[in-house]
């Protein structure tokens, strides 16, 4: 295994393998449209000693029509292979060249906002299991977006599943999702729709921790906190993919809002968050934060996971004293679900 790769890596934006094929828009969700060998990187100097590969593939946007994004596979090299995990890495940001496909690879210049995909991986690697880790947020860098984030990793299976170097049964194999933090929000949109979007999927379980629900919620705690540097982060990705918060921030934004909307476009959440510690919205809007998000209730609720009708039992985890994610959201979500019959394990750590 090569240590380390002198070439710079193309950016997403600049990489011709994310650019699909004529006529892809007709091809079923999940069909591979291309496929190349990729090293993923560890944390240390070697890459994982596992065979992986990108796949770019069909899948659906928010709004039911065809997107092509790519899932980065790998499967352990000795033994059998158990099964799938689709694992929704924890992006958190908004910009192409922090989408998992590419901070994942051996190569990729900052490896600090992937440290805990790194571990989670070879921890997956070692449990003889192969792994999809998809580009959840589709192209337009969409975390927090209903419906897609589901949509993309269930079709990032269904092209894993297609893939004859990974070795698996099919759609026999069986599949676990797991996410943490952000990726809590596409696992649990995968657990949401697989059973009407992807019902020949074989769900066994779905595992997710630090949830960031309600989400207008989580964006109010955020402002003017440690960690606010999260909202130019996520906010650009947001505004994209849904026109009635794009009309309302349009509206609201000052000229140096705008410029910081920008500016967060273009960087990963480790910059964000480290360049923007305690930064108030209020600053940047010409009315305050809270009645933004009061005007845009509606298209933030359908951001948020209900109950489902549930394939697999659901395990999720929370730091009751998370300096993120405040534990009430988790809280009265579970609570709720559990008086639905939903089958739920909690842990308040």
């Amino acid at each position: 295994m090569a240590v380390g790769s002198a070439d710079p890596l193309p950016t997403p934006q600049n990489d011709l393998f994310y650019t699909p094929p004529a006529g892809w828009d007709s091809q079923a969700p999940g069909t591979i449209l291309n496929s190349r060998p990729v090293e993923v990187a560890s944390l240390t100097p070697q890459a994982q000693d596992a065979d992986a590969w990108q796949l770019l593939y069909r899948t659906t946007d928010t709004d039911g029509r065809p997107m092509a994004t790519v899932t980065t596979v790998l499967r352990p090299r000795n033994g059998e292979v158990k099964g799938l995990i689709t694992y929704q890495a924890a992006t958190d940001a908004s910009a192409p060249q922090c989408a998992p496909s590419y901070v994942l690879r051996q190569g990729a210049p900052d490896k600090y906002d992937s440290s805990l995909d790194f571990i989670q991986i070879d921890q997956m690697l070692s449990s003889g299991h192969a792994i999809s880790v998809p580009d959840w947020e589709g192209p337009k860098g969409t975390l927090f977006t209903p419906r897609q984030p589901g949509y993309a990793a269930l079709d990032g299976v269904r092209a894993a599943q297609g893939f004859a170097p990974l070795g698996l049964s099919g759609t026999d194999t069986p599949v676990a999702a797991m996410g943490y933090s952000g990726g809590s929000i596409g696992t649990s949109w995968a657990a949401q729709m697989q059973p009407t979007y992807a019902p020949e999927i074989r769900l066994v379980g779905v595992a997710m921790g630090g949830w960031t629900a309600p989400i207008g919620s989580y964006l109010g705690t955020l402002d003017a906190g440690p960690f606010s540097g999260f909202l130019p982060s996520l906010l650009p990705g947001m505004i994209r993919a849904d026109p009635r918060l794009a009309a309302a921030f349009d509206k609201y934004l000052t000229p140096a809002g705008q410029a910081l909307m920008a500016a967060g476009d273009s960087k990963c959440v480790t910059s964000n968050v480290a360049q923007h510690a305690f930064l108030r919205m209020d600053d940047y809007l010409t009315i305050p934060f809270s009645q933004l998000l009061e005007q845009v209730q509606e298209s933030l609720a359908e951001l948020d996971f209900g109950p489902v009708a549930q394939t697999a039992p659901l395990f999720l985890y929370n730091a009751v004293h998370d300096e993120i994610v405040k534990i009430a959201g988790p809280d009265k979500a579970v609570a709720q679900w559990c008086a639905s019959g939903a089958r739920i394990t909690y842990t308040r750590d």
